[in-house]
């Protein structure tokens, strides 16, 4: 296991996700699982420190997740890395996410099923983003929203082998 965290760990993007738990959400799981998928550098979980693994599918062993007892602590973290905070919510003012900046080195912020970002954690974002949708749902599921995003990110960051790439296309330095 710690032969396949350190391969893992030389590969990884540079940008994080980040979940509010405080509803003890059974997506986290799901997003922890996805976030492995698309080579997240870390998940931070805001909030209750239990979460239901069994979405995970034994992937949180081999993926970086971070506690953080409330938005403030999570927010300071972010701001002493430098680390923006794009929050995930269809919320007013929220930039539809194929017209949305998305940095290369940022946090993907996602609330719970259902309520969504608390108003603390939207104040925390540097931009909220959300996903176009065309039926008659408000929302779609937390995971796979949660994985929607990361898909764009990798889309627009990762070239096939997983390297950071410009929005050009080209390496990134």
């Amino acid at each position: 296991m710690a032969a396949i965290v350190a391969d893992l760990d030389e590969r990884r993007h540079p940008f994080h996700v980040a979940i509010e738990n405080w509803q003890h959400d059974l997506n986290i799981g799901s997003i922890v699982r996805s976030a492995n998928a698309f080579l997240a550098d870390t998940v931070h979980i805001i909030g209750r420190r239990r979460w239901n693994r069994r979405g995970a599918m034994v992937t949180d062993r081999y993926q970086h997740v971070v506690h953080h007892d409330d938005v403030g602590a999570f927010a300071e973290w972010a701001r002493v890395e430098g680390m923006p905070v794009v929050a995930v919510d269809n919320v007013e003012g929220s930039v539809p996410l194929d017209r949305a900046d998305l940095p290369e080195r940022c946090v993907l912020l996602f609330g719970q099923e259902g309520p969504g970002l608390s108003p603390e954690a939207l104040e925390a974002a540097s931009g909220v983003v959300e996903i176009t949708q065309y039926g008659s749902t408000r929302s779609i599921n937390a995971g796979a929203a949660a994985a929607v995003v990361m898909y764009e990110w990798c889309r627009r960051w990762a070239g096939p082998e997983g390297a950071s790439l410009s929005p050009e296309g080209r390496s990134a330095p």
